[in-house]
């Protein structure tokens, strides 16, 4: 039994990790186009180390540590595969600190999508929120409002956890945006093949703190996460240089990933709550919203073109 819930937990997160990674994908595959054969054939190989190995690997082992300091290092490792009391306890009682940080981060995300990001609409009210791109930040801080004040009087580290989740988003926003405008000046410039692998190591790392906050809806197991995110990782990169044109044909992909990510979000702020979520629902939801989407997609690509939503207002 426990060798089938490894099983599916790795093949969810690899799906998600894939999926969720379509954007970062496209934009390697642009700043690649303007970089020498040498220098695309590092990223693609040497890179993994830090995108697969650091990212996918390192950061969950040190989120988990830090919110476990009694664990150590080695225990933070190990703890879902140990019988000792004293390490299930210990990762017991911060379980709902990381899924409400978590939670909050993951719906924050989906929430910037539906208001504020360019898409292709498919689902109902997707038209008409594009439109209202201005209020994302008012909604987004009613929605914090809310978590803060149902969990302040029962647990204020719980309400800790779901500001620290928020703060997060708009620190990793700031950085994407700041990249997202990098890489649009290299394609006007004649910067270095190095300060574009710069730049596309950044962009790497930070488009994979999506995975590895959303990783933990499936499993607090840092080995499943290095090797299903790892695996996606890896999938990522023979995307980038190889399927890429492809790939951007199943345009509603990226809603799928989404609408997993709001899935995602609601699953850990319930778990955050105290609420009991069997843990197959994650990784078995997430593989149907991203199959329903695949086959719209499929859809689409056979008989026209679909609605596109307008440009979100500013």
């Amino acid at each position: 039994m426990e060798l089938l819930y490894a099983i599916v937990v790795i093949i969810g997160l690899f799906i998600f990790e894939s999926i969720a990674s379509i954007d970062n994908a496209i934009i390697n595959a642009d700043i690649l186009a303007t970089m020498k054969e040498k220098a695309r054939r590092w990223f693609l190989v040497w890179g993994i180390l830090l995108s697969v190995f650091l990212v996918r690997g390192v950061l969950p082992w040190l989120i988990l540590w830090a919110a476990n300091p009694s664990l150590g290092p080695i225990g933070a490792l190990t703890v879902t595969f140990t019988d000792d009391d004293l390490a299930m306890s210990a990762m017991e009682s911060t379980a709902p600190y990381l899924l409400m940080f978590g939670g909050v981060f993951m719906l924050f995300l989906f929430c910037h999508w539906l208001f504020a990001e360019k898409k292709d609409c498919i689902m109902p009210g997707e038209r008409f929120l594009t439109k209202q791109a201005p209020w994302f930040y008012a909604v987004v801080a009613v929605l914090l409002l809310i978590l803060v004040w149902a969990t302040l009087e029962w647990d204020p580290v719980l309400a800790f956890a779901a500001v620290a989740g928020s703060t997060l988003f708009f620190l990793v926003q700031g950085f994407r945006l700041s990249a997202d405008m990098k890489s649009a000046e290299l394609g006007h410039s004649e910067k270095s093949d190095a300060a574009k692998l710069m730049l596309l190591l950044v962009i790497d790392s930070t488009f994979s703190i999506d995975g590895v906050i959303g990783a933990f809806a499936f499993t607090f197991s840092v080995p499943l996460i290095f090797i299903g995110c790892g695996l996606g990782a890896i999938v990522v990169r023979e995307l980038t240089i190889k399927y890429i044109d492809t790939i951007k044909r199943y345009i509603y992909l990226k809603n799928g990933a989404m609408y997993s990510v709001l899935m995602l979000s609601l699953i850990m702020v319930a778990e955050g709550f105290g609420l009991h979520v069997p843990t197959w629902l994650a990784p078995v939801a997430m593989v149907v919203i991203v199959s329903v989407f695949l086959y719209i997609s499929v859809l689409r690509i056979r008989h026209g073109k679909g609605p596109v939503c307008p440009a979100p207002l500013k």
